[in-house]
């Protein structure tokens, strides 16, 4: 109940145990201390409660009060939220900045959303239309995107009995119901609560990433979740800024939660200066950063995730398809562990809090492709990219372990890979992705009819270069024949001229779906043509020493929209470069080299 309060019996770090709030409910936000710090009460015993608290508790003591405010902690959402840069707990950076300076004091409390600006509302419903949750009211122009004004979910069905439009703040009341409810363009929602949805939908729509590894080999759906393990220094921050610059998502929302101070500068100081390919446009315009480093107060590294989650599925309402970029759950874990130790629960797996997986679950789980509230039957989805940080590099602790059992697609980072340069720096026989048989038909549809094919091919080659590897290491490369070499050689070829990608690459920093799958019917051709060479008598070194070797290289470098015809003269080249090699060779066959694009190709193979 609003107004209960008590008295500080208890201090624990972050953790904090009162007495004498009864009536209070779970997940209420409260006041402590003289400073009024904000807190969160997460466990309840009678009239005891224990609570996280969002801020630096040095300096409080026994006795000071502690007050609810009878209310959960909630995200205001409406339109000024893109470009913003939040703490975990939806308090904007910049206005702290203007009021406390470059360091946040304690018990500062800042409105999230600007109250002063004036929004140019534009309602897209009429006096006595009736209108439910979800439905659109209006529209406000939010950089290149429509930011659209909606029923809230908790309202009710009801008529339209006024409407507004013009220049209006955020909390202005745009509409009136017939039942007397006022509707403004700002709404706020609890963050532990997902935003309900009319149904979900199977994820048959891939997510596309740019990056040849991840579409082809280790795909993601939309609206899917994925987990990106690895070391120091493998390259998880870099995966997950390049999926936001060049991924499919209309939004995107990264969540730096208790990653290194220097890093959250980096993305902070990068982020505005990018540019959106898609508009050449600032990415920011469709950016929204919630961080929270290492050093700030550990309970808001636990709030920070949720606060993301929410907003993502707040734009997913909208009927965009939002991508959030979790950068770590393993920080996020360890703050679960530091406040389940404070309150001395039971601990489990190295000091881990027995319901970790549980709250993995609840976290992931609000992914999804959605028909969202509304009579329009708009679909939007919520993509969820998981950063983790496992200590040394070891998979088998329980954050990676409890989130490979959740998440769909596993792309894990081997830091041998990048101290070798070679990025992005996943390995490919420890990876996965349960999207493919789901995918498959989406696949088909918009790249070619074979490309499931040609993807198990290259797996393929990759796991006989793999186990070849190991007796090259034991016995030399003369040990083996010309045609275990020759796979060898194409492994080679894949590694370093298909999965490897440079993100500062001008043309190779992402790569279209059409264009892969040509890369990957050019590296097949020739792998063909020279097992028949080799057949005919052909030695390998020759093979090796073709100028087709170095066309392969330099695949990469060819923009997107010049590939195809690129690959069609390299597919022509093939026979005359084996049939020299081998006098009276049949020549050898283009593999689909002609057609009306990927598909026709793909019918002729």
């Amino acid at each position: 109940m609003a107004g209960a309060t008590g008295e500080i019996t208890r201090i624990s770090g972050p953790a904090v145990i009162a007495r004498g709030l009864a009536g209070a409910r779970m997940y209420d936000i409260v006041r402590v201390g003289k400073e009024k710090l904000i807190g969160e009460i997460i466990r309840l015993d009678g009239e005891t409660a224990f609570v996280q608290v969002y801020e630096d508790t040095s300096g409080l003591y026994l006795g000071e009060p502690i007050e609810s405010t009878g209310a959960p902690l909630a995200l205001e959402l409406g339109p000024g939220m893109l470009s913003s840069i939040y703490d975990g707990i939806q308090r904007p950076l910049d206005k702290i900045r203007d009021a406390q300076g470059d360091f946040i004091s304690r018990g500062v409390v800042v409105t999230s959303l600007d109250r002063a600006r004036k929004w140019t509302f534009v309602p897209k419903v009429k006096q006595g239309d009736r209108v439910g949750p979800g439905d659109i009211l209006g529209e406000v122009q939010e950089y290149s995107y429509a930011h659209r004004v909606m029923v809230p979910p908790d309202a009710s069905e009801d008529e339209v009995a006024e409407i507004r439009g013009g220049d209006v703040t955020v909390t202005d009341v745009v509409a009136r119901l017939r039942g007397g409810r006022e509707l403004r363009m700002m709404q706020t929602w609890p963050v532990r609560i997902p935003r309900p949805a009319k149904r979900k939908l199977e994820p048959t729509e891939l997510f596309v990433t740019g990056q040849r590894i991840l579409d082809v080999l280790f795909p993601v759906a939309m609206g899917g979740t994925a987990a990106v393990p690895g070391p120091f220094g493998s390259g998880k921050t870099v995966v997950q800024q390049t999926l936001s610059k060049w991924s499919n998502a209309d939004i995107i929302v990264y969540v730096g939660c208790g990653e290194r101070g220097n890093e959250m500068t980096d993305v902070l100081t990068e982020f505005p200066e990018l540019e959106d390919p898609r508009n050449g446009r600032p990415l920011m315009e469709r950016t929204i950063l919630v961080a929270n480093t290492s050093n700030m107060p550990v309970a808001a590294r636990e709030a920070s995730i949720y606060t993301g989650v929410t907003m993502a599925e707040y734009f997913r309402d909208m009927g965009y398809r939002v991508a959030l970029m979790a950068d770590s759950t393993s920080r996020w874990a360890e703050a679960l562990r530091e406040i389940s130790s404070r309150l001395e629960e039971m601990p489990a797996e190295e000091g881990y809090p027995p319901y970790l997986a549980s709250r993995l679950s609840a976290f992931y789980e609000r992914a999804g492709r959605a028909v969202v509230l509304g009579k329009d039957e708009r679909v939007g989805a919520v993509t969820v990219v998981g950063a983790v940080s496992p200590p040394g590099g070891d998979l088998s602790e329980p954050v990676t372990q409890s989130t490979l059992r959740i998440v769909g697609t596993f792309w894990s980072l081997d830091a041998s890979l990048a101290y070798r340069r070679h990025f992005p720096a996943i390995n490919w026989n420890r990876s996965y992705s349960l999207y493919e048989g789901l995918l498959n038909s989406w696949y088909g549809k918009n790249v070619a009819e074979d490309f499931t094919g040609q993807r198990a091919w290259v797996s393929a080659i990759l796991s006989r270069e793999a186990g070849l590897q190991e007796v090259v290491q034991l016995v030399g490369p003369d040990a083996l024949q010309d045609q275990e070499r020759l796979v060898i050689e194409t492994g080679k070829m894949i590694r370093e001229y298909f999965l490897q990608q440079s993100a500062f690459s001008e043309v190779d920093a992402s790569c279209s779906l059409e264009k892969a799958y040509w890369m990957v019917r050019g590296i097949r051709a020739f792998n063909e043509a020279a097992a028949q060479a080799l057949e005919r008598g052909m030695v390998i070194d020759e093979i090796i020493n073709l100028p087709q070797n170095e066309q392969i290289a330099r695949f990469k470098e060819v923009p997107n929209d010049k590939f195809r015809p690129h690959i069609d003269e390299f597919l022509k080249s093939l026979p005359a470069a084996f049939g020299e090699k081998a006098k009276g060779a049949a020549p050898v066959g283009a593999s689909g080299a002609s057609g009306d694009g990927p598909r026709g190709a793909a019918r002729q193979t």
